[in-house]
């Protein structure tokens, strides 16, 4: 570790060199730059640094090693885990790094490794043209990408990680590489799901697909329509294209009454016509409000946002069926909701696209039908037992029915065992040589942390 009087000079330094702005403990700016997504996470990096582009991220990973200091990656800063702070560690801030350049003609589209999903819709929506993006337009593209990503377009366009072209990293050893098909393979190979442990991926490259239309179907029913609601979306994702998708959630209404509803959204990379046709069945059931048309898909992506300052924890388990017993037991868990600040107990389809893809990459939920996934959201530290321990009894519910896999970036800090159920036991090895040949110290160890073997 370096001596105080060689880091205050080097943190001058810093200061002086880089484009972006640097905070450490004292600044003014300092509380508000290392606040994420998750109020729970309250961590205190040594330095922060708000980089502008490639050449600040290269200079920050040299002070970092000068120092001996850890390296946190913050993208969008959205995680449950809240691995874009570390305390004492350097945080590589790249928010300012939020450019999304489209190529309609190689239907192509490099991201920023700071552009969040939104910035990512809002920039291909107005060539016709979209790629699988998370269910929140606040989330990071990569993380979201890089942890597998599951959207609304996943059984139609594949995860997230299935359109992924290449990717551009700083390295531990502040080297900037690329790595694609061809440059790097194994590289490119572990960047397919297990998240930052490489580098600092300062941007993607992902597939576009065309996308001239977006149709949703959306209602809301009193919570004891659930388990018919349920049935009538499986009916609807077993006999329909693969272009269908959506999800069916129990959620709280608005205040005063803060009830607990049931929701569907069932959505369709098409026409409204078409839709109206597959969504007979869902639309039997009693329900209260409802919208059937098309829309346009970046506000679709915005339809679940939650709000920022409160705490969170959610999970995930992905299933091999959806029978009867499961359904009822899902549904009879949303009784204990934790409310009413927007927390969700959600079910969505796998398969399509997700099943057709690529059985080589760090993705091991491929063969699973269906992921559940209980969302907690609660603004009094008081309750973050009742509310983690809802998380977790809700898993444990279904877990009877799981593949044993689960969507890596849907985890918190849930254990060694979780983050190899979310990379695959039988990819562990290869991806700890690929993590040795990348970062052999553990440098960028704030996230779902591959050992270096």
């Amino acid at each position: 570790m370096a001596s105080r009087s060689t880091a205050h000079t080097a943190l001058a330094a810093l200061r002086e060199d880089l484009t972006g702005d640097v905070f450490a403990p004292g600044d003014a700016g300092y509380d508000r730059a290392r606040t994420v997504f998750n109020a729970r996470v309250d961590r205190r990096p040594a330095v922060i640094a708000q980089c502008a582009d490639v050449a600040d991220v290269v200079r920050c990973v040299r002070f970092a090693r000068d120092l001996d200091l850890r390296i946190a990656v913050r993208g969008g800063g959205h995680g449950v885990a809240g691995s874009a702070l570390g305390d004492g560690a350097l945080v590589v801030d790249l928010r300012r790094m939020h450019g999304v350049t489209v190529d309609p003609a190689g239907e192509a589209v490099r991201v920023e490794g700071g552009a969040t999903t939104g910035d990512l819709d809002r920039a291909t929506q107005p060539y016709g043209l979209a790629t699988t993006g998370a269910r929140a337009s606040t989330t990071g593209v990569g993380g979201f990408a890089l942890g597998g990503g599951t959207g609304w377009l996943d059984r139609a366009f594949g995860l997230g990680v299935d359109n992924l072209i290449g990717a551009e990293l700083v390295t531990a050893d502040a080297e900037r590489v690329h790595a694609n098909a061809d440059e790097n393979p194994e590289l490119f190979w572990a960047l397919h799901g297990a998240g930052g442990n490489f580098g600092v991926v300062t941007a993607l490259t992902l597939e576009l697909h065309e996308l001239p239309e977006f149709s949703v179907v959306l209602l809301l029913c009193p919570p004891e329509s659930g388990p018919d609601v349920i049935r009538a979306f499986r009916e609807i994702i077993r006999t329909g294209p693969d272009e269908v998708g959506g999800a069916v959630l129990y959620l709280t209404g608005p205040p005063p009454e803060s009830r607990l509803l049931c929701g569907a959204l069932l959505t369709y990379a098409g026409g409204e016509n078409e839709l109206r046709g597959l969504a007979e069945p869902l639309l039997a059931p009693p329900h209260e409000p409802e919208i059937v048309g098309t829309l346009p898909y970046a506000d679709v992506q915005c339809m679940w946002d939650s709000p920022s300052g409160l705490r969170n924890h959610w999970s995930a388990e992905c299933l091999a069926d959806l029978p009867d017993e499961l359904v009822n037991r899902f549904c009879a868990r949303a009784a204990g909701l934790p409310g009413p600040n927007g927390s969700r107990h959600v079910i969505f389809p796998l398969g399509g696209a997700i099943a057709a893809g690529s059985r080589e990459f760090p993705v091991p939920y491929r063969d699973a039908s269906w992921t559940v996934h209980p969302f907690a959201c609660w603004a009094d530290p008081d309750d973050d037992e009742r509310a983690t321990g809802w998380v977790r009894d809700a898993c444990a519910e279904v877990r009877p029915w799981s593949t044993g896999a689960v969507p890596l970036g849907f985890l918190g800090d849930e254990g060694p065992e979780r983050v190899r159920a979310g990379l695959g036991a039988g990819n562990l090895l290869r991806l700890e040589k690929v993590k040795r040949r990348w970062d052999p110290d553990n440098v960028f160890r704030f996230n779902h942390n591959i050992k270096p073997i």
